[in-house]
């Protein structure tokens, strides 16, 4: 047989498949490579901060994407420094799954304009996956654990593109009541509702006040962070499809059936000046129990 013949015949079958797998195949096979790829911490504790530098991470920006000409991150007194000149995210290079990470966190002084007299606000993504800025060109699609005066323990659906432009799948089941003005809480005993990127937009701490105002320094009746210049501490047990969130070791928030179930760790930088010291990821049983910052 002609050889061109053969290399066309072997093309077309190396080819083939490809063009042959469905939607649902192909979203099933993204999903597992993803979780495959994730690390776990099995042995011990994985620091993703040592004090010194920024780590195995990298940086995005809204308006200067992989390049951080201001500082925005930085390290300073064994600290990350976020002086919150913008939005976007420090995030981490490697995906992980099914751990337990402790963060904790102390807003600064400093606002930026179209926030400077609003609540100081940040955040933690977990299960990032996706295109780096996919939601508003700011961050990577993710489910956030919110940090921000008076709200913090609150999920929301940072929704957006995969690398190819479709929407990353993104749901969880949450056990839920309403507060007085009719918006979504995290009810332990409540019952189950399923959410989906693009049909709600946060699901509220158990004692986020009915009353909060986006002011800064708003602090509500129930709040259990620490008060503005003191340490939070944040404990996310992500397990599988299983989230529950602590804040200075009062459970505040948990998520079922939640999709993703793993992926990449991000750090945000929204108008207002933020320092974390401690960002670590333990095994699943193996970490300190969740308690106030010291």
């Amino acid at each position: 047989m002609n050889m061109r013949v053969v290399f066309f015949v072997l093309l077309v079958f190396a080819v083939l498949p490809t063009h042959c797998a469905g939607a649902d195949s192909k979203a099933a096979e993204v999903a597992k490579s993803v979780d495959d790829d994730a690390i776990s911490p099995r042995e011990g504790v994985i620091r993703l901060f040592d004090g010194k530098t920024l780590g195995d991470c990298y940086t995005w920006l809204k308006d200067t994407h992989y390049q951080d000409p201001r500082k925005v991150f930085s390290v300073v007194d064994g600290m990350i420094h976020v002086s919150g000149d913008g939005y976007g995210g420090l995030v981490t290079n490697k995906r992980y799954r099914d751990y337990h990470l402790v963060l904790e966190f102390k807003f600064g002084e400093r606002t930026w304009p179209n926030r400077e007299k609003a609540a100081r606000d940040s955040g933690l993504l977990v299960h990032s996956n996706g295109k780096d800025g996919g939601y508003g060109g700011m961050w990577m699609p993710s489910i956030e654990v919110q940090i921000i005066e008076g709200g913090t323990g609150d999920f929301l659906a940072v929704s957006g593109p995969d690398v190819d432009g479709k929407p990353v799948p993104m749901t969880l089941t949450c056990n839920t009541g309403r507060d007085r003005d009719g918006e979504v809480i995290w009810k332990a005993d409540g019952p189950r509702e399923v959410f989906k990127a693009g049909n709600y937009k946060r699901i509220n701490w158990y004692g986020r006040d009915p009353d909060w105002k986006d002011e800064i320094g708003f602090r509500g009746a129930q709040d259990v962070e620490s008060p503005h210049g003191k340490w939070t501490r944040i404990d996310v047990f992500c397990d599988g499809g299983h989230i529950e969130t602590f804040v200075n070791g009062t459970k505040v928030n948990e998520a079922f059936d939640v999709t993703p179930r793993a992926g990449r760790l991000q750090l945000q930088t929204e108008l207002a000046e933020i320092d974390f010291r401690r960002w670590e990821l333990w095994p699943l049983g193996k970490g300190p129990k969740p308690e106030p910052a010291k």
